[in-house]
């Protein structure tokens, strides 16, 4: 097969998270604490996406998310690709998806909250993914993902 040259150097191990709007791409860095990685890390955006119009992509040699991380990620930028690498190869792709529940990852906006008021977490339902909208199972105020703070 006749590869074209690639726009961005392939990682012998590590994690690919692709087809990030490009909009979210430093959300996502800021939200996955990159700075402050010590193993390097390429950031790339504007590429051109069939999926998302243009897109960011971001490789981060020698780290994998765990579950917890990757629930915040579909906060910021749901539908994102991960591709854990190994040796070269892509060995495990998938879609983030936001889960049915939040916990403990967003602020709720009611001042009034339980959770703004008292040292507990926050428990969200995700009541429409579609369109991004959140209730919070305290006050049942809901909000919109796309404005949310992140804890």
């Amino acid at each position: 097969m006749n590869k074209k040259e690639r726009l961005v150097a392939a990682i012998e191990n590590g994690t690919v998270i692709d087809h990030i709007p490009t909009a979210k791409t430093f959300d996502v860095v800021n939200l996955l604490c990159l700075s402050q990685e010590t193993s390097p890390v390429t950031i790339g955006i504007n590429y051109p996406s069939t999926k998302v119009g243009e897109k960011g992509i971001i490789k981060i040699s020698d780290r994998f998310f765990s579950d917890a991380e990757i629930s915040r990620l579909s906060v910021v930028a749901p539908n994102v690709v991960l591709s854990i690498i190994h040796d070269f190869e892509v060995v495990e792709k998938k879609t983030v998806v936001t889960p049915d529940e939040l916990r403990g990852i967003v602020r709720c906006n009611n001042p009034k909250c339980i959770t703004n008021n008292e040292p507990m977490s926050t428990v969200f339902n995700v009541v429409d993914k579609t369109r991004g909208i959140l209730r919070c199972h305290y006050c049942d105020k809901e909000q919109d993902m796309d404005k949310v703070e992140l804890l």
